[in-house]
């Protein structure tokens, strides 16, 4: 099978690399490869992995029965299965679908003031419970976090090189315009990024088969699956409130105000019946928040309204599966991106924030027509991000910079379909350099 490359991979082996590493919670989505790039860096790193999966084979609860210490687990592995290996220094032991036994996380501490072995552990539906990991594991574990593919590792699934996208840096810091191939190239690879989405097993059918054939069915699927994860984990919640919220987010964003409205979801519904459900989906890792700023100013922690937010898709390829049989035609055999009013621009900016580490926030004041997309912030400056389906004008942000009444807010950016441009303060980018943002700002000096 393909494997894809993924940013995991790098991580895995710094982490392997460290002498004083503890045992990893590897979370994300389901679906997203985390078992997939596990699996291949235990094969490519030691002698022996022992792969546990709760969901595969419940029996293997039992493994705590005498206690938490490595021997006694260890031992109780072993007449289990006398086959498996335990060669220390040179084993991996991979508790997979953590979510289904989360009182393994207690062992974690024991593992690593034992050292022989190296522990991952992986899940999905991890925050809805990770609370309880947490504190059965505190100081005696590493976190990382796994999303689906964003656009640099599709351009790697694709045979684009680093160099191709440190390229793509260079134009964005030197303020250079893309040539015409250049243009083309990237634009049209975005394109079918955002028809895709970042779930490996689209990614990997598109890139075997050079087509879009199959792709609708397995996306459809993976929002079948993610039904089903709500029926079954939901607990002490209405999971039917939960899939109405997840049903109505493509109906949302369709609207100019794309601000969500639990009193659209079903007749009568209230807010404070719908309390938690939005939480749950973002715990689950379905959905991107996106809260609205009480006044656009750092800090951005605290200074939000929460029940005033958005709801992107935490891939855009789900948002796609769930469009109407229309927009799915246009948007496939046209590629026209502007179904649903821009939403999928939106939610694919939204989704390259989020993989690259930034919260989504957006402001829209109540007293005017004055809204802003998105903001990031850098050590000393609020940022605005504006995402246009056509190169418009920007008027909110020209507002934000211009107004003094902003004073952390001095300059903007833009992400269009047209390409690299500045003036009065706004830095334009095409979509395609979305997912660069972070690094662009790192070494900007805005």
């Amino acid at each position: 099978m393909l494997y894809l490359k993924r940013k995991i991979d790098a991580f895995l082996a710094e982490w392997k690399a460290n002498p004083d590493r503890k045992p990893l919670i590897v979370k994300g989505p389901r679906q997203v490869g985390k078992t997939e790039s596990i699996k291949r860096f235990g094969e490519m790193n030691y002698q022996s992995v022992i792969t546990i999966n709760f969901v595969e084979e419940p029996k293997y609860k039992m493994i705590t029965a005498d206690g938490y210490k490595a021997d006694d687990i260890i031992k109780n592995i072993s007449r289990m299965d006398p086959s498996k290996r335990f060669i220390e220094g040179e084993t991996l032991i991979f508790f997979d679908e953590l979510q289904e036994f989360p009182e393994i996380a207690t062992a974690l501490k024991f593992f690593k003031i034992d050292g022989r072995f190296d522990v991952i552990c992986s899940g999905s539906m991890l925050g809805i419970n990770y609370r309880k990991i947490e504190s059965n594991s505190v100081g005696y574990k590493s976190d990382y976090e796994m999303f689906s593919l964003d656009f640099e590792e599709f351009l790697w699934a694709k045979g684009y090189d680093d160099a191709f996208i440190e390229d793509m840096l260079e134009h964005m810091r030197n303020l250079t315009p893309f040539n015409e191939v250049q243009m083309s190239v990237c634009s049209s690879l975005f394109l079918d990024y955002c028809i895709l989405g970042g779930m490996p097993a689209v990614v990997r059918e598109f890139i075997v088969k050079g087509t879009f054939e199959g792709s609708l069915e397995i996306q459809r699927q993976l929002i079948a699956d993610y039904k089903e994860d709500i029926r079954k984990y939901a607990e002490g919640i209405d999971q039917t409130r939960i899939l109405n919220v997840f049903n109505h987010i493509p109906v949302q964003l369709a609207k100019d105000n794309k601000k969500f409205q639990i009193s659209k979801v079903a007749s009568g519904a209230r807010f404070r019946d719908y309390r938690g459900c939005v939480e749950w989906l973002d715990d689950a890792g379905m959905v991107n928040i996106c809260y609205c700023l009480n006044f656009p100013e750092l800090p951005l922690q605290g200074n939000y309204d929460d029940t005033k937010y958005k709801i992107y898709f935490a891939d855009s390829g789900l948002l796609v599966a769930m469009l109407d049989e229309e927009a799915q035609e246009d948007l496939r055999t046209n590629k026209n991106l502007g179904v649903y009013k821009g939403a999928l621009y939106e939610n694919v900016v939204g989704e390259a924030l989020v993989k690259a580490g930034y919260k989504l926030y957006y402001y829209k004041r109540d007293d005017s027509t004055l809204e802003q997309d998105f903001f990031v912030r850098t050590a000393s400056a609020l940022i605005p991000v504006e995402v246009k389906a056509k190169n418009g004008t920007a008027k909110s942000m020209r507002t934000l910079i211009s107004s003094e009444k902003y004073a952390d807010i001095h300059c903007g950016i833009k992400f269009t379909g047209g390409n690299i441009g500045y003036s009065d303060n706004i830095y334009t980018f095409p979509y395609f350099c979305a997912f660069l943002l972070k690094r662009y700002l790192a070494g900007a000096n805005i």
